[in-house]
């Protein structure tokens, strides 16, 4: 027979009110309180609690408290990442972030829902699905990034957006819902490197 956590990480209807799952978000509770209540200069012990809690890590990150999520244990960031203020990661399923990802402030990453169904709501199922995010992606300020979603290689989420179907590489994506705008070409390198500074 399956367990609840199992059930949560294979995309099944599960109950988070489960003993095992409630008593894994208490203990990273715990670890996120620690980690937001450090002064800043204590840079070292806020990433060795992120290694701690996270599945996988690079040598290099940098996540700016106040930061949440649910387990912890089903993150995984590459190297170079950066979040800024508030992200919050509901990590009841899988979320995966590459390499050179850069998160702006008030970021929801949203694995977890609830069925649209009230009956089963009630019955406190949930659901969770797994998020995917490329190497050298973008993530503008306040964007929310539901469950079971994809963002390619090298794609910019514009601010405030919704992601509700998955995004593919190479293009900007903005809106509510975040649609497609535009590849991203060779001007836009042009562009930088003539109207600002290096």
């Amino acid at each position: 027979m399956q367990t609840e956590k199992e059930k949560s990480l294979e995309g099944k209807l599960y109950k988070a009110t489960d003993y095992e799952l409630y008593t894994e978000r208490q203990n990273t509770k715990e670890l996120i309180f620690m980690f937001n209540s450090l002064p800043p200069a204590d840079v070292d012990k806020r990433n060795e609690i992120i290694r701690k809690l996270f599945s996988k890590t690079g040598e290099k990150f940098i996540i700016e408290p106040p930061f949440h999520c649910d387990y912890g244990s089903n993150i995984s960031i590459g190297n170079n990442f950066y979040s800024n203020f508030n992200l919050t990661i509901l990590d009841c399923a899988k979320t995966e972030i590459g390499d050179n990802v850069l998160i702006g402030p008030n970021v929801g990453i949203y694995p977890a829902g609830h069925p649209i169904d009230h009956e089963l709501r009630i019955l406190e199922y949930e659901f969770a699905f797994p998020v995917h995010i490329g190497n050298n992606v973008w993530i503008g300020g306040s964007v929310v990034i539901n469950p079971g979603i994809t963002i390619g290689d090298y794609s910019v989420i514009g601010s405030g957006s919704v992601v509700t179907k998955d995004i593919p590489a190479n293009v900007v994506a903005a809106g509510n819902p975040c649609r497609v705008i535009r590849e991203i070409t060779e001007k836009d390198k042009i562009y930088y490197f003539r109207n600002c500074r290096v």
